[in-house]
């Protein structure tokens, strides 16, 4: 843990000031430091200290989030994009994150983000209420919490969270699983689904790579399958050499098999070089092709390739009489032969997901928003009454 404990280190500013909201999940420690709670990293700070995630400090004896309310942006995305493809199916999200992340993945696809220690990075701020309006004006049937992990950022997840819940506005986790048992309690008590990325099925993997514990992710997923009715996809991203080998994949299918059951679906998506893994090539499609054939062989019945153009492959199939239920082009949908209860209309089986009438048309855009205008529309409808009229 080497590199992680120089992050954390140079993440530090000593008897500096710093305010935020107050955090949860903390305790004091006998020696004038406090513990960080919120992940299995169990940061230990001194007054002024930051944890690796770098958003999470000790400020006077107390644990404060420095990112309560900011965000590095907001973005209207297909569901799709998640990857969930099996919730809401073709419906729009709203999508945000913050900074920071309390791993240290050296292949991060959004490490302009995740790896921020700039606070110019927050340049948009949005209060609880504001988001769920904004959705709600914007015809998104959920929040997503993504582009860096909304673990370091709980408090403020779970205050949009109700918000939205409050409007009916779903919320989405996107997440690497990597957050401590008292804290994934209360925080998915307020998820209605998620997508976990488990980076890889070997310690060494998580060790070398991201400077975390395999186990503690499939803690994670094991939680969300038998503790929660959160809906929740898998997605591993497959790098060449690293994570992609036959009998890693036939070993991790087994054992989400084992634990997860057969209607988990599981997304194999393509690594491109990034961050400080430029070196790596790009992942082929045939690696993505041999990792989703193994997992369906060892039984496993809706598994996904991502990153990559395959209409076939990206697409739900019925696993009773394997007609193609959900067509899939990128994000567009190109087929839907369910019925209104998410019944296959070949067969009529059941297929597993979350399913609200017919399937939404929002396809491939992807609309950059700024929440300042929804804000101010709040405030006015406050003294009114709400006006959910779209804008």
């Amino acid at each position: 843990m080497v590199l992680a404990d120089r992050i954390m280190r140079d993440a530090a500013t000593a008897e500096d000031v710093i305010t935020g909201a107050d955090g949860r999940h903390w305790h004091a420690l006998g020696d004038g430091r406090i513990q960080c709670d919120v992940c299995p990293r169990f940061c230990k700070l001194r007054n002024g200290q930051r944890g690796l995630c770098f958003v999470r400090a000790n400020s006077g004896g107390r644990m404060v989030l420095t990112t309560y309310g900011r965000s590095s942006g907001f973005c209207v995305d297909p569901i799709e994009k998640k990857p969930l493809n099996q919730f809401l199916p073709g419906t729009p999200v709203l999508s945000f994150g913050t900074a920071g992340c309390n791993l240290t993945c050296k292949f991060c696809q959004n490490w302009d983000i995740s790896k921020s220690r700039e606070v110019d990075t927050l340049a948009d701020a949005a209060a609880p209420e504001t988001l769920a309006e904004a959705a709600l004006r914007l015809g998104c049937r959920s929040v997503a919490y993504t582009y860096n992990d909304p673990t370091i950022f709980l408090e403020y997840a779970i205050d949009v969270a109700k918000a939205c819940n409050a409007v009916d506005v779903k919320s989405v986790a996107v997440t690497a699983g990597y957050i401590a048992p008292e804290a994934r309690e209360e925080f998915y008590t307020y998820m209605d689904a998620a997508n976990v990325d488990l980076k890889a099925f070997t310690e060494d993997f998580y060790h070398k790579l991201c400077t975390g514990e395999l186990a503690r992710v499939l803690d994670t997923l094991i939680y969300l399958r038998n503790k929660t009715d959160v809906w929740f996809e898998v997605t591993t991203l497959l790098i060449l050499g690293e994570n992609d080998s036959p009998e890693e994949i036939d070993n991790m299918t087994r054992w989400f098999l084992d634990n997860l059951g057969t209607d988990v679906p599981l997304h194999f998506t393509a690594f491109h070089p990034d961050y400080r893994m430029r070196n790596k090539l790009r992942t082929p499609h045939e690696a993505l092709l041999r990792a989703r054939d193994i997992a369906l062989r060892n039984g496993l019945h809706h598994v996904y390739v991502g990153n990559v153009h395959d209409e076939a492959c990206s697409s739900t199939y019925c696993p009773c009489c394997g007609d193609k239920v959900i067509g899939r082009d990128w994000y567009r949908l190109t087929r839907w032969n369910l019925d209104d209860k998410g019944r296959c209309r070949s067969c009529s089986m059941a297929i597993s997901g979350v399913y609200d009438g017919p399937p939404g048309d929002w396809g491939r855009k992807r609309k950059p928003v700024r929440l300042i205008e929804y804000d101010q529309h709040r405030r006015s409808s406050s003294m009114t009454g709400y006006d959910h009229s779209p804008v």
